[in-house]
């Protein structure tokens, strides 16, 4: 049997629900800008559950490998673990990496409080005390920095010179053996190279690394070795085998993709020349600049031209700034007339609109992309730090840089969100060397685009997640482009198909047999409707919950007996040579404790603030906005509504001790530490309106195209309804009016309701001489849950519509949710709120202009129990005919 990767045991533990709690420390530690992601929050759990298991590490030196995509927030790993690792009395870090251009970037984002990326939360706090954090070049001095954190960064090379050749100020390994140490190895798959022929470089590094830096790991046995790596080759044993034990969490590009936590990728190939395939990706940047700028988003789209030798980058770097300056509309109105690249035409229209559309595209390009605007970064002569920081800060908003020149300086370690365009200023193939085996310098050029594939967080409205694809169920959405980056080459197929396969081995493209796109389309003769033309439909929204009846803390906080041990440093004498054997016996009995129990409020209020003020909590303006009746500090400490009645239940041995300030202020500490952990607990609570306000149909319901990672036969999710073999779920809607899309590709359950549509409740409609239609959501719309604002998207929306004797109408709008067997009781919550919708929703004529609610006379909006052909038909049934009988 084979033995399971580590973290393999650890998915188990997760699915079992026996993962350790994210640790305080880092919920409160990392930066306030900082928010985790579920992914990133399961790294940590593992971490922890396995530092803390001892079932787990089985006593083994602790050494392990996260093995993560590019972009999915690694460093922030790194800074959770080091703050975790001090609370486990570990103070000393070192953070060693084999190009110098990251550790600049690092050190940055550890220790620069005004950098964008800094990760750390300015104040950084344990048990009440503030965390300094040092940069140090050694650990000589760390017994008398023992209460602060201390990291230590240097390069792989650089490492192993300072541990061979000992000097002052410097690594030694008696460093290593005399402190503890959590050695931190990023892009450590440089020492693991034994895929392939090592070249001279290769084989110092990994001597380096078995030699000297493993001898410093292993030299004490408390030290810990944390690795971090995107690209680890598991695909060969020997790797495979060394890490098997080692790697704690695996988070590839290809999952982290379909996360949908990047941005997506197109190849856009043309038989051009280099300067206007350049042009091509410089107007794309600057529509992307302008639709940024409509949604009043300060995001700069920023390009990197890559060559493929330095001096035919330093050529193209001063053609390019000539040539800007040359630039003219005749220019631009040539790419306009011969392209046939959709986004690009789409781009043209754009600043059509804008009116003398080439001359504003013009003007915008020379200034957007003059001289001041542009970096070049080929080689270790141009990495300055002020270079390396500029190149580290693209997203920031007072950097203007527009373009980089790049070679091979950014392959590894860079960090950038704003990278949509990366233009391949060279036609050549380096070949692929074996037959069917991508070439390696194309493996790199799909690394790269990779790592420019980091998402660039933005978000429209509150119903859209701010860092992941908003758009892959709208592929046609005019936004799309703002989420998806452009690789621009020669229209070679050799080339582009090579390139295909190395995207697909790095996760970064989907095989043809995985992502599917479809297309939803409206028939003309629904489009051509009043009711399509002139209808609305109703949604309500979520909301934060009022917090203003909120008076006092919960129960089981106000009540709190918290017990505290005085160190009164007395104790006893005993002659344990007493020849008589007086006071002495085999066995040692504890002396019985006295005790006495305090409320805070009758301990002096000089002494509660005193030792508050430790805690960043229980600031004011912490503690307003989550009790907004809270009139003072001095309130939530003494009053009984919040703290003043929790009790302390000091234990002494002596009867006649009298409690001193220290005991308060050591015994308090142990409380609001713990107050602490509760104020942070309490996070926004948010519920769906029950009112619902109205769109208009046309506006929400349009042709769209979407993807789906694949086809699932006889029926399933992808498949057509009207094609599937599976005959019992086989319709031909295009025959059918009513439903108003081309075809559906939903789920079987969703095709049997369909079915079951046309069959059972079709002719009773007509019967009734109804007009009627059947809508598909496909993430057009959302409702929120009244009790908790949780998002949900019906699969379909009914729209029945009754004439009235006076030529108006009744309208009914029904949400409809087939559901599988295997969600009806995990999904149970959107039954009961689709129940609620008829009594509790009310109706707005129109939110911008705060009209009045509408009386459910012309407009009633409902929703029905779960279709389930097995399960809950009888329900679905009753609920239908019930209704039905009632129009």
């Amino acid at each position: 049997m084979n033995e399971k990767f580590l973290y393999e045991k650890l998915d188990f533990y997760k699915e079992e629900n026996f993962l350790k709690d994210l640790p305080e420390i880092i919920e409160k530690g990392l930066s306030e800008s900082i928010l985790l992601r579920e992914y990133q929050k399961d790294a940590f759990q593992y971490f922890v559950t396995y530092f803390e298991k001892d079932t787990l590490r089985k006593k083994k030196q602790l050494h392990t490998l996260f093995h993560m995509a590019t972009g999915s927030g690694k460093t922030v790993i790194i800074a959770g673990l080091i703050l975790y690792l001090y609370t486990k009395g570990y103070n000393n870090f070192l953070f060693f990496v084999n190009q110098t251009n990251i550790i600049e970037k690092t050190k940055d984002n550890f220790f620069n409080e005004f950098s964008t990326k800094y990760l750390f939360n300015k104040n950084v706090e344990y048990l009440g005390q503030k965390i300094k954090m040092n940069m140090v070049d050694s650990f000589e001095n760390s017994l008398l920095n023992s209460q602060d954190i201390n990291i230590c960064f240097t390069t792989t090379q650089k490492l192993h010179l300072d541990l061979f050749e000992s000097k002052e100020n410097s690594l030694t390994y008696a460093s290593f053996e005399d402190n503890k140490v959590v050695f931190i190895s990023d892009e450590s798959h440089h020492i693991n190279s034994s895929t392939k022929k090592l070249n001279k470089t290769e084989e110092n590094e990994k001597k380096t690394w078995e030699d000297s830096i493993m001898k410093a790991f292993y030299s004490n046995k408390e030290s810990i070795m944390l690795e971090f790596t995107a690209t680890a080759d598991l695909r060969n044993k020997n790797i495979e085998n060394k890490y098997k034990d080692k790697i704690i969490f695996n988070y590839p590009l290809k999952s982290f993709r379909e996360s949908c936590y990047t941005k997506e990728f197109q190849n856009i190939s043309t038989d051009t020349n280099l300067w206007e395939r350049t042009v091509i990706a410089i107007i794309l940047s600057e529509y992307r600049k302008y639709l940024f700028a409509d949604l009043k988003l300060n995001i700069k789209p920023v390009l990197m031209l890559k060559s493929d030798k330095i001096e035919n980058s330093k050529s193209f770097y001063e053609e390019f700034v000539e040539k800007i300056k040359t630039l003219s509309t005749e220019e631009l109105e040539k790419i306009s007339t011969e392209t046939d690249i959709d986004i690009l035409k789409k781009a043209f229209e754009y600043f059509t609109k804008k009116g003398n559309a080439f001359n504003f595209l013009l003007h915008s390009i020379k200034d957007s992309f003059s001289e001041n605007n542009l970096v070049i970064i080929n080689g270790k002569e141009d990495l300055k730090k002020e270079t390396q920081l500029a190149i580290n800060s693209l997203e920031d908003i007072d950097n203007p840089i527009r373009v980089i020149f790049a070679v091979d300086m950014l392959n590894e370690g860079w960090d950038v969100l704003n990278l949509f365009d990366i233009v391949r200023l060279y036609d050549t193939r380096q070949g692929s060397g074996q037959s069917g085996k991508v070439g390696s310098y194309t493996i790199k050029e799909a690394q790269l685009i990779g790592r420019g594939a980091r998402y660039c967080p933005f978000q429209i409205n509150d119903e859209q997640e701010k860092y992941k694809r908003k758009y892959d169920s709208d592929l046609e959405n005019e936004y799309r482009i703002l989420e998806t980056m452009y690789f621009h080459s020669k229209n070679d197929s050799k080339y582009i198909s090579e390139l295909r396969q190395a995207l697909i081995e790095l996760g970064m493209q989907d095989s043809d047999n995985e992502k599917i796109e479809l297309e939803y389309k409206l028939k003309d003769s629904f489009k051509e409707t009043d009711f399509y033309k002139n209808s609305k439909l109703y949604i309500n929204e979520r909301i934060e919950k009022d917090r203003s009846k909120v008076f006092s803390v919960k129960e089981n906080i106000k009540n709190k007996v918290f017990s505290y041990r005085v160190n009164t440093f007395e104790g006893r004498k005993l002659n344990l040579f007493n020849v008589n054997n007086e006071n002495l016996s085999l066995e040692t009995k504890e002396d019985p404790l006295n005790s006495k129990n305090k409320k805070l409020s009758d301990i002096e209020y000089h002494i509660l603030l005193g030792v508050s003020e430790c805690f960043s909590e229980l600031k004011f303006n912490i503690l307003k906005e989550k009790f907004p009746n809270l009139k003072s500090v001095k309130e939530f400490l003494t009053s009984s509504n919040y703290l003043g009645n929790i009790e302390i239940e000091f234990k002494f041995k002596n009867p006649l001790y009298t409690l001193k300030g220290r005991d308060y202020f050591n015994a308090l500490k142990i409380v609001f530490n713990d107050i602490s952990k509760y104020i942070i607990s309490i996070k926004p609570e948010y519920e769906g309106t029950k009112v619902f306000t109205p769109k208009e149909i046309d506006k929400i319901i349009k042709d769209k195209k979407i993807y789906i990672s694949k086809k699932i036969e006889n029926g399933g999710k992808g498949e057509s309804q009207i094609y599937t073999s599976n005959d019992s779920l086989k319709l031909d809607l295009e025959k059918e009016s009513w439903y108003v899309f081309n075809d559906n590709y939903g789920t079987s359950e969703e095709k049997a309701f369909i079915k079951y549509f046309k069959t059972n409740i079709v002719p009773k409609l007509n019967e009734k001489e109804l007009e009627y239609y059947v809508i598909r959501n496909e993430r057009e719309l959302a409702i929120y849950s009244f009790n908790d604002g949780a998002r949900f998207e019906p699969d379909y929306l009914l729209f029945i519509r009754k004439k009235k004797i006076d030529k108006d109408y009744i309208d009914y709008q029904i949400f409809v949710e087939p559901k599988g067997e295997h969600l009806l009781e995990t999904d149970s919550w959107k039954e009961k709120f689709l129940k609620d919708i008829k009594k509790e929703a009310k109706l707005k004529r129109d939110k911008s202009k705060n009209e009045e609610l509408i009386k459910n006379e012309n407009y009633f909006v409902l929703g029905l129990p779960f279709f389930n052909k097995n399960f809950r038909k009888k329900d679905f049934d009753e609920a239908i005919n019930k209704f039905l009988r009632e129009i």
